[in-house]
């Protein structure tokens, strides 16, 4: 059983597109605590291009730290392993997300579409090269150990961890996971 609502942390990550932002909102939004997600920090997010510059190391566990530290309760979704370790002891809860290639990228792909539109993702448009590139990455998460961001990887520091951890690898309702995860840390 986790401490009270408003002092429950829990962090999700996972393979790109398998939901781990999707359900740290909803998450958060149930349990009426706030929701931070490792993008914000780890790329320069004011940019008119996005993705395009990331921030150090030092910079992103500076800032991610401050917020941390204001709220006794959060749900952080995105991956931190390597450059953000320091923040594992202040987890309650950790879950993995994973789901087939096939279906994460149909999800990037509709996703992206939706935030960007198609004119900037096509060809010749200003966002179709980082747009390729992230595809391919994505994709490659199941089978490139070398990357810092892999399956491989990402499972190796999970079973590193000393907090209770929750794998969700089957599609399922935005709902029903939260519902897994709630029950899961003693909420359901």
């Amino acid at each position: 059983m986790l401490p009270d609502n408003l002092n429950t942390t829990i962090h999700i990550l996972g393979a790109p597109g398998s939901g781990v932002t999707t359900l740290g909102k909803a998450l958060a939004e149930r349990l009426k605590i706030k929701h931070f997600d490792i993008d914000d920090y780890h790329w320069f997010t004011d940019d008119v291009l996005p993705y395009r510059r990331r921030r150090n190391p030092d910079h992103r566990r500076q800032l991610l730290a401050k917020d941390l530290d204001t709220h006794e309760g959060w749900v952080l979704s995105g991956a931190l392993c390597g450059w953000g370790d320091v923040f594992i002891p202040r987890f309650d809860a950790v879950v993995y997300c994973w789901l087939p290639a096939e279906i994460r990228l149909a999800r990037i792909q509709q996703r992206e579409l939706a935030r960007y539109g198609e004119e900037r993702l096509a060809p010749g448009g200003d966002l179709h090269t980082v747009f390729e590139k992230f595809c391919t990455w994505a994709v490659a998460y199941d089978t490139d150990s070398e990357n810092i961001r892999s399956r491989a990887r990402e499972l190796e520091w999970v079973e590193e961890l000393t907090c209770p951890v929750l794998r969700l690898e089957e599609e399922l309702a935005v709902e029903e996971m939260v519902e897994r995860v709630l029950g899961f840390v003693g909420r359901g």
